[in-house]
């Protein structure tokens, strides 16, 4: 059925040209917080402009399955948008990821077994495409669900590896060239499927080795091929749009993987097969190997701190997050700020869960975003810093990685917070982060430990410091 509105192929593809500038425009816009917001509102924009011209083609059809589907979608995203706590956002991007690439499988299937059968209608390149994006589409789908699941500590959050686990993976990969060579020779749709299952077994066995520490970079990777198989299936299906925006999704993501594992001073195939972590030590002792002793204070002990403070540096972890602490933190600075203390936040750029993490949790707790510094423009500020408030960044603070080589974290980037003047650090207890590895910043004598839930423990210090 022709839709009564239908314009040519030519109105469609300017009006991706416009959409595609959109798209252009909000991720630049997204590359700072002050101009994130709109560059989220540019971008949706460029994507309503898609899916409507793309509705207008003749050869459209089936609108009442297309607005039944996009009922749904709406519901759902905007149900998620409004539900979703800011310490599930990592889980939520997985999630996204997952379901991009899963649509590319469904894609790529349909098409395929749709031409088939027709003698030459499966041309080279639409074949290959097909090929590609169900390989890619299904290991970023069962590997990003496997990611959420992680994140959401449904399983173990550590690497999980096992004896010749590399020749399990090899054979996978093997196989699955296979059926895609079988698959592009035949034009059976058996050879599809089989190729689709390995994928979704490889994208398992991908992802189950990575732990929670180098879960920045493996969201952003997958992201990366959450986008190849989109412009895969927009070879596919012949969609300007889709492959527009699917390269865009690739770029970006391949380009943020490497700023990621650039900053862990790791290369990325070592996040990615390395299993970083598979050894964690558990739960820290309260002396260090060398008969050095934590030091604790409470609430009270900070509150004087804070008082003949001049300058104080907060450092968000994940336990931030966790705790949903970042109003608390936001009303400590405010306090902080009208008693003349300069307050700075140093953001790391891998804490928490996913890249931007700590700017996100922080932007909606509205802290100005001129406090947020990134880790070059911190670790200078640090040698005049009074009090340095880590709140549950472990392995992003540990100065193993400036000085012991038989450290896992050893040459990774890290926030200079033991050069402070003192440093308070809040954690529920003295256990180890993702990388399994004892902190030796709690046992500096500059160190006091705050011990409890992150919330809790600024709601006391926002008390005290109020009536001193």
């Amino acid at each position: 059925m022709t839709p009564p509105l239908a314009v040519s192929q030519n109105v469609v593809d300017l009006a991706y040209v416009a959409a595609a500038v959109a798209f252009i425009i909000g991720m630049q816009r997204l590359s700072s917080p002050k101009t994130a917001r709109s560059g989220v509102w540019v971008a949706a924009i460029g994507m309503a402009i898609a899916i409507v011209f793309t509705l207008l083609l003749p050869e459209v059809d089936n609108y009442g399955l297309i607005a039944a589907a996009l009922a749904v979608g709406a519901v759902i995203g905007a149900i998620s948008a409004r539900k979703v706590k800011m310490t599930a956002m990592p889980q939520m991007v997985a999630v996204f990821n997952g379901l991009g690439g899963g649509a590319a499988v469904l894609v790529a299937y349909r098409e395929f077994d749709r031409l088939a059968p027709l003698p030459g209608a499966l041309s080279g390149d639409v074949l290959a495409a097909a090929l590609f994006s169900a390989l890619v589409g299904a290991l970023t789908f069962t590997g990003s669900m496997l990611a959420f699941v992680k994140l959401q500590e449904l399983m173990p959050g550590r690497p999980i590896t096992f004896g010749g686990q590399q020749l399990v993976n090899a054979a996978l990969i093997v196989a699955a060239l296979g059926f895609a060579v079988a698959g592009g020779v035949t034009e059976d749709t058996a050879w599809l499927i089989g190729l689709i299952a390995v994928s979704l077994g490889f994208g398992v066995l991908f992802v189950l080795p990575i732990g929670g520490a180098d879960m920045p970079v493996v969201i952003a990777f997958l992201n990366a091929f959450s986008g190849l198989s989109a412009v895969a299936a927009g070879f596919v299906l012949g969609n300007n749009a889709l492959i527009i925006g699917g390269t865009l999704v690739g770029a970006s993501g391949t380009l943020l993987t490497l700023l990621m594992a650039r900053a862990m001073n790791r290369s990325v195939t070592n996040v990615l097969f390395g299993a970083f972590g598979a050894a964690p030590s558990g739960a820290a002792a309260a002396v260090s190997a060398d008969g050095r002793t934590v030091r604790e204070v409470s609430p009270d002990d900070l509150s004087v701190m804070l008082a003949y403070a001049k300058q104080v540096m907060i450092v968000p972890g994940y336990g931030l997050a966790v705790a949903q602490a970042q109003h608390a933190v936001r009303e400590l600075a405010d306090i902080l700020e009208g008693r003349g203390v300069a307050v700075r936040y140093a953001i790391h750029p891998v804490a928490g869960r996913m890249p931007g993490h700590m700017n996100v949790l922080l932007a909606e707790a509205d802290v100005p975003y001129p406090q947020l510094l990134d880790m070059e423009q911190a670790n200078p500020q640090f040698p005049r810093t009074d009090v340095a408030l880590v709140i549950g960044a472990n392995d992003v603070t540990n100065p193993a990685a400036r000085s012991n080589p038989e450290s896992p974290l050893y040459g990774m980037p890290i926030l200079d917070v033991d050069r402070a003047q003192n440093v308070v650090v809040m954690k529920r207890s003295m256990a180890s982060g993702f990388a399994g590895v004892d902190n030796e910043l709690y046992f500096d004598p500059r160190t006091a430990m705050l011990f409890g839930d992150a919330k809790a423990s600024l709601e006391k210090l926002i008390l005290v410091t109020k009536s001193a």
